[in-house]
């Protein structure tokens, strides 16, 4: 889901968030204005869902412990996906990050505007706190929300970062047991992000659904067993398959295929890797799924190398659009308790 993606619109929607500590200082925090807050407020206003459950609750987390005192109100949501979770619990941020770049103009944004969330979101319009690209969050534009919970968990926030971030609000990251950001398995984010909003019961329930889900993939498919199988991209003129950690590969097994776990090695502790010429072996699979949209579709289908692999010779290659029509490759990247049974969906009746 999820690098920084540029102007010819690429699924790569995280590697340039990464927050420098060095860079932003403490001070730009004081005095901030109420402006934004109160659009917010007026924008919001009998929207949010209280919590339930007990509280106060204490996540632990990468970066240490976050005690959450009380239902949270008002959540800014600095992952990029975490604002989908938080939806699904029936809470609307007030803030989050812009994931897929809104084409200029566009209203209201396509963040908004997906199968899956739209409903969720209704009329409601949250404040963007980064986009994609940006080397961090908006600091002041987040104080000035005036949060009572910030979610960081699908985030690259490093201890700099999660510092500032804590000086203005209880803070969570990612989970304490994941070691490099984005590898983490869904549904320990989704649990992860339930027990801050005390909603931990549902959060299992929703989590138990989708699992289920996948287990009837399975059962119906079991001829997905027995193939090896790959998600990929075309980025920077490159092959560039994901590894199995990531959400993209977790759903591809996840529905019974074999994953190509050699990749893993080649990454290097990353969730996907760029292929040298040489090794277009690592996809020389069974099944491919190609998540972009029609430009680098097209030249992905251009580049001889690809051209050559048995599976596309024999058609087993599932072409699945990123932000473009449905928007299938960007419900497979999200990977989120609101995405995952459209994903699922999509991703097996592109394989029948």
């Amino acid at each position: 889901m999820l690098l920084h993606r540029t102007t010819s619109r690429k699924p790569w929607r995280r590697l340039a968030a990464v927050v420098s500590a060095a860079t932003l200082g403490v001070g730009l925090l004081a005095g901030c204005g109420s402006d934004s807050a109160d659009t917010a407020d007026n924008k919001n206003e009998g929207t949010q869902a209280a919590a339930a459950g007990a509280f106060p609750v204490t996540v632990e987390h990468a970066f240490g412990s976050t005690k959450v005192e009380k239902a949270p109100q008002r959540v800014v949501s600095v992952g990029y996906t975490d604002d989908q979770t938080i939806l699904a619990f029936g809470i609307k941020p007030v803030g989050m990050v812009d994931q897929y770049p809104n084409p200029p103009g566009k209203s209201p944004d396509i963040n908004t505007q997906w199968p899956w969330v739209k409903d969720k979101w209704g009329d409601t319009k949250p404040e963007v706190i980064m986009k994609n690209g940006d080397s961090g969050p908006n600091y002041e534009k987040i104080a000035a929300l005036r949060p009572d919970l910030i979610v960081a968990v699908y985030s690259e926030i490093d201890q700099g970062g999660y510092d500032k971030l804590s000086k203005i609000a209880p803070t969570v990251a990612r989970t304490k047991a994941e070691k490099e950001p984005f590898s983490a398995p869904w549904q320990d984010n989704a649990l992860h992000i339930a027990k801050a909003l005390g909603k931990v019961d549902e959060g299992q329930k929703m989590v138990d659904d989708i699992e289920g889900k996948l287990a009837t993939a399975k059962k119906e498919h079991p001829e997905l067993g027995k193939q090896t199988a790959v998600a990929l991209s075309w980025y920077e003129n490159s092959v560039a398959p994901f590894t199995s950690t990531d959400v993209r590969g977790r759903l591809v097994s996840g529905i019974g295929f074999k994953y190509q776990t050699g990749i893993d090695k080649v990454a290097g502790g990353s969730f996907y890797t760029k292929l040298s010429p040489e090794r277009m072996d690592l996809v020389d699979v069974d099944h491919i799924f190609v998540i972009n949209d029609k430009a680098d579709t097209e030249a992905l289908k251009k580049f001889k190398l690809f051209a050559n692999l048995d599976a596309v010779k024999k058609g087993n290659v599932s072409y699945l659009l990123d932000s473009e029509g449905p928007a299938v490759g960007a419900a497979i990247s999200q990977g989120t308790l609101l995405s995952m049974p459209y994903a699922i969906d999509e991703l097996v009746k592109s394989v029948e």
